[in-house]
């Protein structure tokens, strides 16, 4: 599923005209380390088994794709100094970032370069904000939200649901809509809050628990 999703998105580069390079450079970017660093490394041996299927065929439009890799940690800052170094290195197609957090501010440097990107980032403010440059291949938060929080609401109804997140932009975004789902249908959350992951919570028995999912 990744490689194919991948293959698709550098198949893009077919409408964006010819390079004038011996090799058309594109790149990923993604949590290549920190918490979510499993995620990076599904997304890179994707992009590089779809590349190498896409040379082995002949490339695009003739010329061979070269694959560049930036790691963004799922952190802003380190996103958008990502997308600077690949707009230095003249990168004509960016398949990233992963984290809706990183992806939003990173999209402003690529757009500025006007150079093309496909992301599975699925905060709304991704494409909401009418940049041009940007391919959306995954379902909104607004949209898996509504599947979740109805489905929460039809088969649990009664029963007490906590809707929590991790104060990322993904995490607040789809649980903001989850919880917006379930009330539209009569449910109200018993408990919508944000947490830290990693971080240690008292709970009603006294007990401490470590917060941290994914």
């Amino acid at each position: 599923m990744r490689k194919s999703i991948l293959t698709a998105s550098f198949s893009l580069l077919a409408l964006a005209g010819g390079s004038a390079y011996a090799d058309i450079l594109v790149a990923i970017a993604g949590p290549m380390t920190g918490q979510y660093a499993s995620a990076g490394d599904q997304i890179r041996k994707g992009a590089e088994m779809a590349i190498a299927d896409i040379n082995a065929k002949g490339g695009v439009l003739g010329q061979k794709l070269q694959l560049e890799i930036g790691d963004d940690a799922c952190d802003p800052k380190q996103a958008v100094s990502v997308a600077n170094t690949m707009v230095n290195k003249q990168i004509v197609f960016m398949h990233g970032h992963w984290c809706s957090s990183s992806t939003i501010p990173a999209s402003d440097v690529y757009n500025e370069s006007q150079i093309p990107m496909a992301t599975v980032s699925t905060n709304p403010q991704v494409t909401e904000r009418g940049l041009k440059n940007i391919f959306r291949i995954m379902g909104r938060d607004d949209q898996q939200g509504l599947v979740a929080g109805t489905f929460l609401a039809e088969h649990f109804k009664g029963q007490k649901i906590a809707v929590v997140d991790d104060k990322s932009a993904y995490g607040k975004g789809l649980a903001d809509e989850i919880a917006k789902a379930m009330e539209a249908k009569g449910v109200k959350p018993a408990l919508r809050e944000s947490i830290t992951a990693g971080e240690k919570r008292l709970f009603g028995s006294g007990q401490q628990a470590q917060v941290g999912w994914r």
